[in-house]
Protein backbone atom coordinates (compact mmCIF):
# COMPACT_ATOMS: atom_id res chain seq x y z
CA UNK A 1 0.00 0.00 0.00
CA UNK A 2 2.75 2.39 0.78
CA UNK A 3 4.29 1.59 -2.26
CA UNK A 4 1.46 2.44 -4.52
CA UNK A 5 1.00 5.87 -2.42
CA UNK A 6 4.70 6.42 -3.27
CA UNK A 7 4.47 5.51 -7.03
CA UNK A 8 1.04 7.85 -7.27
CA UNK A 9 2.96 10.65 -5.76
CA UNK A 10 6.09 10.66 -8.05
CA UNK A 11 3.58 10.14 -11.00
CA UNK A 12 1.98 13.22 -9.71
CA UNK A 13 4.95 14.92 -9.18
CA UNK A 14 6.73 14.56 -12.41
CA UNK A 15 3.34 15.32 -14.40
CA UNK A 16 2.73 18.69 -13.01
CA UNK A 17 6.78 19.84 -13.37
CA UNK A 18 6.10 18.72 -16.96
CA UNK A 19 3.05 20.48 -17.55
CA UNK A 20 4.18 23.67 -16.06
CA UNK A 21 7.57 23.67 -17.95
CA UNK A 22 5.54 23.17 -21.49
CA UNK A 23 3.41 25.93 -20.33
CA UNK A 24 6.18 27.94 -20.14
CA UNK A 25 7.53 27.16 -22.69
CA UNK A 26 4.25 27.86 -24.72
CA UNK A 27 3.88 31.80 -23.14
CA UNK A 28 7.15 32.43 -24.23
CA UNK A 29 6.83 31.01 -27.36
CA UNK A 30 3.47 33.25 -27.88
CA UNK A 31 5.35 36.60 -26.79
CA UNK A 32 7.95 35.67 -29.17
CA UNK A 33 5.45 35.40 -31.93
CA UNK A 34 5.95 31.66 -32.34
CA UNK A 35 2.28 31.34 -32.33
CA UNK A 36 2.40 27.54 -34.12
CA UNK A 37 5.15 26.32 -32.23
CA UNK A 38 3.09 27.42 -29.49
CA UNK A 39 0.39 25.88 -30.74
CA UNK A 40 1.89 22.25 -31.16
CA UNK A 41 3.28 22.41 -27.33
CA UNK A 42 -0.08 23.57 -25.95
CA UNK A 43 -1.39 20.10 -27.22
CA UNK A 44 1.12 18.28 -25.34
CA UNK A 45 0.89 21.00 -22.49
CA UNK A 46 -3.16 20.00 -22.12
CA UNK A 47 -2.91 16.31 -22.63
CA UNK A 48 -0.55 16.21 -19.70
CA UNK A 49 -1.88 18.82 -17.49
CA UNK A 50 -5.66 16.56 -18.01
CA UNK A 51 -4.03 13.03 -17.16
CA UNK A 52 -2.48 14.97 -13.98
CA UNK A 53 -5.47 16.79 -12.37
CA UNK A 54 -7.39 13.54 -13.37
CA UNK A 55 -4.60 11.72 -10.65
CA UNK A 56 -5.20 14.27 -7.96
CA UNK A 57 -9.41 14.14 -8.33
CA UNK A 58 -9.56 10.60 -8.73
CA UNK A 59 -7.56 10.45 -5.17
CA UNK A 60 -8.77 13.80 -3.38
CA UNK A 61 -8.94 11.73 0.10
CA UNK A 62 -5.38 11.59 -0.12
CA UNK A 63 -3.70 14.73 0.92
CA UNK A 64 -0.13 13.89 -0.14
CA UNK A 65 -1.33 13.95 -3.82
CA UNK A 66 -2.68 17.55 -3.48
CA UNK A 67 1.04 18.78 -1.91
CA UNK A 68 2.96 16.56 -5.27
CA UNK A 69 0.71 18.75 -7.37
CA UNK A 70 1.64 21.93 -6.33
CA UNK A 71 4.98 21.00 -5.17
CA UNK A 72 5.69 19.73 -8.87
CA UNK A 73 3.66 23.24 -9.70
CA UNK A 74 6.49 25.26 -8.01
CA UNK A 75 9.57 23.17 -9.56
CA UNK A 76 7.73 23.16 -13.22
CA UNK A 77 8.02 27.48 -12.62
CA UNK A 78 11.79 26.61 -11.93
CA UNK A 79 11.97 23.72 -14.83
CA UNK A 80 10.23 26.05 -17.25
CA UNK A 81 12.13 28.85 -16.83
CA UNK A 82 15.31 26.79 -17.46
CA UNK A 83 14.17 26.04 -20.32
CA UNK A 84 13.75 29.05 -21.73
CA UNK A 85 17.08 30.77 -20.85
CA UNK A 86 18.79 27.44 -22.72
CA UNK A 87 16.20 28.45 -25.65
CA UNK A 88 17.35 32.08 -25.42
CA UNK A 89 15.11 32.99 -27.88
CA UNK A 90 15.11 36.34 -29.59
CA UNK A 91 16.77 39.66 -29.01
CA UNK A 92 18.40 42.03 -26.44
CA UNK A 93 19.56 45.21 -26.89
CA UNK A 94 22.15 46.62 -24.75
CA UNK A 95 23.40 50.37 -23.78
CA UNK A 96 27.06 51.16 -22.74
CA UNK A 97 28.33 54.38 -21.83
CA UNK A 98 31.97 53.93 -21.80
CA UNK A 99 34.29 56.30 -19.45
CA UNK A 100 36.86 56.34 -22.15
CA UNK A 101 35.86 57.37 -25.09
CA UNK A 102 39.07 57.05 -26.68
CA UNK A 103 39.11 52.71 -26.32
CA UNK A 104 38.79 51.16 -29.85
CA UNK A 105 35.25 50.11 -28.35
CA UNK A 106 33.20 49.88 -31.20
CA UNK A 107 36.13 48.41 -33.22
CA UNK A 108 35.95 45.33 -30.94
CA UNK A 109 32.58 44.60 -31.11
CA UNK A 110 31.60 44.86 -34.60
CA UNK A 111 34.87 42.48 -35.12
CA UNK A 112 33.16 39.80 -32.84
CA UNK A 113 30.42 40.23 -34.69
CA UNK A 114 27.82 42.52 -32.92
CA UNK A 115 26.06 45.14 -34.48
CA UNK A 116 26.98 48.56 -32.53
CA UNK A 117 25.79 52.11 -33.29
CA UNK A 118 27.72 54.60 -30.88
CA UNK A 119 28.09 58.43 -30.26
CA UNK A 120 29.74 60.68 -28.14
CA UNK A 121 27.66 61.65 -25.22
CA UNK A 122 28.85 64.04 -22.61
CA UNK A 123 28.35 62.45 -18.73
CA UNK A 124 28.74 64.26 -15.24
CA UNK A 125 32.70 63.77 -14.92
CA UNK A 126 33.49 64.36 -18.89
CA UNK A 127 33.28 62.71 -22.57
CA UNK A 128 31.88 59.15 -22.81
CA UNK A 129 31.27 56.96 -25.33
CA UNK A 130 27.81 55.53 -25.59
CA UNK A 131 26.66 52.70 -27.62
CA UNK A 132 24.02 50.18 -28.52
CA UNK A 133 24.12 47.22 -29.23
CA UNK A 134 21.69 44.31 -30.49
CA UNK A 135 22.60 40.77 -30.01
CA UNK A 136 20.62 37.59 -30.25
CA UNK A 137 19.73 36.12 -26.54
CA UNK A 138 22.35 33.26 -26.51
CA UNK A 139 25.23 35.51 -26.87
CA UNK A 140 24.10 37.77 -24.37
CA UNK A 141 26.30 36.70 -21.77
CA UNK A 142 29.29 36.64 -23.53
CA UNK A 143 28.47 40.07 -24.79
CA UNK A 144 28.91 41.06 -21.18
CA UNK A 145 32.19 39.32 -20.81
CA UNK A 146 33.47 41.20 -23.86
CA UNK A 147 32.08 44.73 -22.71
CA UNK A 148 33.65 43.90 -18.93
CA UNK A 149 37.25 42.91 -20.75
CA UNK A 150 37.10 45.93 -23.11
CA UNK A 151 35.96 48.37 -19.99
CA UNK A 152 35.43 47.32 -16.23
CA UNK A 153 34.03 50.56 -15.30
CA UNK A 154 31.03 50.41 -18.52
CA UNK A 155 27.59 51.42 -17.46
CA UNK A 156 25.59 48.68 -19.01
CA UNK A 157 21.37 48.68 -19.41
CA UNK A 158 19.83 45.79 -21.15
CA UNK A 159 16.23 45.55 -22.70
CA UNK A 160 14.40 43.07 -24.91
CA UNK A 161 13.04 44.54 -28.31
CA UNK A 162 9.47 43.49 -29.46
CA UNK A 163 10.12 44.32 -32.89
CA UNK A 164 13.15 44.68 -35.01
CA UNK A 165 13.07 46.17 -38.54
CA UNK A 166 16.01 47.22 -41.44
CA UNK A 167 19.35 47.88 -41.10
CA UNK A 168 22.68 46.26 -41.80
CA UNK A 169 22.64 43.84 -38.56
CA UNK A 170 19.27 42.78 -39.17
CA UNK A 171 20.37 41.21 -42.98
CA UNK A 172 23.05 39.65 -41.36
CA UNK A 173 21.69 37.44 -38.92
CA UNK A 174 19.10 36.16 -41.48
CA UNK A 175 22.45 35.06 -43.91
CA UNK A 176 23.39 33.49 -40.86
CA UNK A 177 26.80 35.24 -40.63
CA UNK A 178 26.67 36.11 -36.80
CA UNK A 179 28.83 33.92 -34.74
CA UNK A 180 29.97 36.44 -31.51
Amino acid sequence: MLDNAFWMIAIILSVNIVYVAFNTVRMILTLKGRRYIAAVVSVFEVTVYVLGLGLVLDNLDQIQNLIAYAVGFGIGVVVGSKIEEKLALGYITVNVISSDPNKPFTKQLREKGYGVTSWYAYGMDGDRLAMQILTPRKYELKLYETIKEIDEKAFIIAYEPKQIYGGFWVKQVKRGKLHP
